[in-house]
């Protein structure tokens, strides 16, 4: 074992730290769990209770249910779309300008393949789970290397599962996973486990018991500026380290956890459903009210005179029943409810705008209705860019960087491809995500109205004058993400160039050879 100056942490130390995370994590419990009890029923809950358990007691109205769906399923469109290609791969900065064409065709054809495998994989239904946690805060995906026909694979780990620390640059750099996992099923799990002589004794004398084990990536900033990251599966009850691994280079974290906003000096992100508990509560309390008016509304509220005849014990208020009365006395009278439902459904419409507000699905039009056009499409994108550019940003640097460059390097570690390091200069991550040209189309539509006002002003005929016209093409192909195999290599155009000045050369060239026959 190597000392922890080398970067590699003791058990004790990772336990120490463990202890620590989840103190930190426990101050957000009861608002986690509050957001999941409204909002999200269906996914595990911080506390313990049974498999399948009922957890819609507290839900009177669905809009926040309704609403964390359509805002997971509208994020995933705009940022990693199904079957589409969100992001490419671009030569960093450190590559020569000349080199710069050739490096970008061989990465197009790497960046296909890249999505070729995200298209076949289990990718769209497990980051579909993560944008659900997201919109509370904070969300986990886990990339782990697959088998030879899905060479990776993706699992949301809900966040109950999960504890988290910071770095000295306040970004996540550890992750601890709690697992509970059969003992018959231990090395299944970790095939390269040093198990201990209770472990052994466990994996025959009680096979179906469950132990809990804890994961640990943590990144090792003794080899700064490269990256490493060990990775330690240690036994709670045993307190042992049974794995220990070492990954190096960048995207070598199995962990991608990304966070939707953050406050200076939290660890946890802060999502849209946090700012809409307020409206959430306030509407569930108020149709549960209108529920309670409306019971009696339908059954009615009576009153009796205690004339000594009628028992309310025996009382039954079915259709064709006798209650019998004393002469002169009233019997049941009906009482007037006293609830103004006008005023309950104004409270209603205001809340439920208030959380589609918050959940971002007030711009993005029904679903349901005629499907919009493109121009519409393009404008409640670009509204939508306007309104989360902060957290679009942060989802940039935590989710979509990294899933790529935790592909990347799980098949190059499977030698499926070849390429360098995503860091940045040699390869970058370029999104080309709705979203990402949604924030483009101010440089595009800036172009656009500088080339109608060239035309308005001077005439088309001064357009070749004032604008490089092959730039302005390159320029714009660029900000719609046209694949370079698409378009003129500045070799293609001067070829062109040479054919039609030879081709207008050849009747001046036959008339010099016929001026000395005069």
């Amino acid at each position: 074992m190597a000392k922890e100056e080398d970067g590699v942490q003791s058990t004790k130390r990772i336990l120490e730290r463990y202890k620590t995370a989840e103190s930190n994590k426990a101050m957000w419990v009861s608002t986690f769990e509050e957001c999941y009890e409204y909002a999200l029923p269906q996914r595990e809950s911080f506390f313990s209770e049974n498999p399948g358990a009922n957890r819609t007691d507290k839900i009177f109205d669905e809009t926040a249910v309704v609403g964390v769906q359509e805002f997971a399923s509208r994020l995933q469109a705009g940022i990693v779309p199904n079957f589409a290609r969100w992001a490419d791969l671009v030569a960093g900065g450190e590559v020569d300008k000349e080199e710069k064409l050739d490096v970008n065709k061989a990465l197009d054809d790497v960046t296909e393949y890249v999505f070729e495998v995200l298209q076949n994989s289990n990718f769209n239904q497990e980051v579909h789970e993560s944008f659900l946690d997201l919109a509370v805060g904070t969300g986990c995906l886990l990339i782990e290397e697959g088998d030879a026909l899905n060479p990776v694979t993706f699992t949301a780990v809900p966040l109950p599962h999960v504890c988290m620390d910071t770095g000295p640059k306040d970004d996540i750099d550890t992750v601890y996973r709690k697992r509970l996992i059969r003992c018959s099923d231990i090395l299944i799990a970790y095939p390269d486990a040093e198990l201990t002589p209770q472990m052994l004794r466990d994996m025959t004398e009680n096979p179906d018991r469950k132990k809990a084990y804890i994961e640990v990536v943590y990144r090792d900033y003794s080899v700064l500026p490269d990256e490493r990251n060990h990775y330690c599966v240690i036994s709670e009850s045993d307190k042992e380290k049974i794995v220990h691994r070492t990954f190096d280079g960048v995207g070598s974290n199995p962990y991608i956890c990304f966070r939707w906003g953050k406050c200076a000096g939290e660890t946890y992100g802060r999502g849209p459903l946090m700012n809409a508990m307020a409206a959430i509560k306030t509407t569930n309390l108020t149709v549960e009210m209108i529920l309670e008016n409306a019971q009696m509304a339908i059954s009615g509220i009576y009153q009796l005179e205690d004339d000594g005849i009628v028992n309310t014990d025996t009382i039954q208020l079915l259709p064709g029943t006798i209650i019998p009365k004393a002469p002169g006395s009233a019997g049941l009278q009906p009482i007037q409810s006293a609830g103004d439902f006008r005023v309950s459904e104004i409270i209603l419409s205001d809340m439920r705008s208030n959380i589609k507000r918050a959940l971002y699905n007030d711009m993005l039009g029904d679903p349901n209705r005629t499907p919009a056009s493109a121009t519409e499409v393009a404008e409640r994108m670009a509204d939508l860019s306007r309104r989360i550019g902060s957290a679009f940003g942060r989802l940039q640097a935590e989710l979509v960087t990294p899933i790529l460059r935790r592909v990347i390097y799980i098949l190059k570690k499977q030698g499926r491809i070849e390429v360098p390091q995503v860091n940045g200069r040699e390869v970058k991550v370029v999104s080309i995500s709705p979203l990402a040209q949604a924030q483009m189309q101010t440089d595009i539509a800036s172009v656009d109205r500088f080339l109608e006002l060239v035309m308005a002003r001077f005439g088309p005929q001064m357009l070749p004058m004032l604008v490089k016209g092959d730039k302005v093409a390159s320029f714009l192909a660029k900000k719609f993400s046209v694949p370079e195999d698409l378009l003129m290599t500045d070799a293609d155009r001067q070829q062109i160039m040479q054919q039609a000045q030879q081709m207008g050369a050849i009747p001046n060239a036959t008339n010099e050879e016929e001026d000395p026959r005069t």
